[in-house]
């Protein structure tokens, strides 16, 4: 699919990999909308990029707001790129006793069921244009984790919430083709997003060094890449793609 002209909603927008995806969309010629809870940056974001770029708050996890935010996008939607997530560390069993449930069902709020309830709003929007002449109507990317894969100590909400995602890819896809509509994931590995942002740089330096190569973190641009390549290559579809430098991570 040609993105000059499309307009792209993108979950988790506001900054990292979502603001990266942003951008690629905006330089591509298409129309990208934030979705995003962080207000400031979404609307410094938009700003910036022009275009038509808008950015609407909303919580992805929130039915009825995410329905609103779809509403308010002003325009026929053909490309979905869902990134907004959020991450926690806690063991199963600590000396403090069990992990409280309503942090595993936050996790899982936000991550799975926030990355569905985006995915179906999406493809309804999306199931409503004109095929084109390959018979596409639209394209949604999701935005799993190697911890799906080779989940960490402490990160068993975090890796289940991301093997949700890894398994309904193909479901979905599956689900969506007859309407035109393909669907396909990113694991990404340790990139350079703010929430690594906010480390040492001496460790920053150290989990990049983990990498076999390039032996560095990846960049949020590359991840957006990524993304560019799934949305043009029709051929994508129903797969789960690792973007990690051949990285397999170390139980801790």
């Amino acid at each position: 699919m040609n993105i000059q002209g499309k307009t792209a909603v993108i979950t988790g927008g506001a900054s990292g990999l979502g603001a990266a995806c942003a951008r690629m969309i905006a330089e591509a010629g298409g129309r990208p909308v934030m979705i995003d809870l962080n207000e400031e940056a979404g609307k410094a974001l938009a700003a910036e990029l022009g275009r038509g770029a808008v950015f609407v708050k909303a919580d992805v996890s929130d039915a009825a707001a995410m329905e609103t935010a779809m509403k308010s996008v002003g325009s026929p939607v053909h490309i979905g790129i869902n990134c907004a997530g959020i991450g926690q560390s806690m063991r199963t069993v600590s000396k403090e006793g069990p992990m409280p449930l309503d942090v595993y069902e936050r996790i899982i709020r936000v991550n799975l069921i926030g990355h569905f309830n985006a995915i179906r709003l999406e493809a309804w929007a999306i199931s409503q244009n004109e095929p084109d002449p390959a018979g596409e109507r639209g394209v949604i990317i999701n935005t799993a984790s190697i911890a799906a894969f080779d989940g960490q100590i402490g990160q068993a909400a975090y890796s289940a919430s991301k093997g949700g995602i890894v398994g309904m890819t193909l479901p979905v896809a599956r689900d969506l083709s007859r309407l035109g509509i393909r669907v396909n994931t990113i694991a990404p590995g340790i990139f350079d997003t703010p929430l690594l942002g906010r480390l040492p740089e001496d460790v920053r330096q150290s989990l990049g060094a983990q990498v076999p190569f390039p032996p560095r973190l990846g960049q949020p641009n590359e991840f957006a890449a990524l993304a560019r390549q799934i949305i043009e290559n029709t051929m994508l579809n129903g797969e789960v793609i690792r973007l990690d430098g051949a990285l397999r991570m170390a139980p801790k």
